[in-house]
């Protein structure tokens, strides 16, 4: 997960947290965290690189619609990069 930007991960914990996302779905919920717009140029060539690396696979809900979900590398990075926050914030960090 090292070579990926923040809103690449970002993506990821988006399509973890929600069941199957389709890609309308993933841009709501990353404009409200961002609270600003999300254009289609940015989010859907970073979910192709997702895609590309093994870490998302994409569906086909109809013609017009995908939907992500994650793959096991893609838990597996996922859960990792959790482990390794966890070794630099404690548990009872308070900001």
């Amino acid at each position: 997960m090292y070579d990926l930007t923040g809103f690449q991960r970002d993506l990821l914990y988006v399509i973890a947290g929600l069941e199957e996302p389709h890609g309308l779905a993933i841009k709501e919920e990353l404009e409200a965290y961002y609270e600003k717009e999300i254009h289609h140029g940015r989010l859907y060539p970073n979910l192709d690189t997702l895609v590309e690396k093994g870490l998302v696979d994409k569906g086909q809900i109809d013609r017009r619609t995908n939907y992500y979900t994650l793959t096991r590398r893609g838990r597996r990075e996922i859960q990792a990069r959790s482990e390794w926050e966890a070794d630099y914030i404690p548990e009872d960090f308070e900001a």
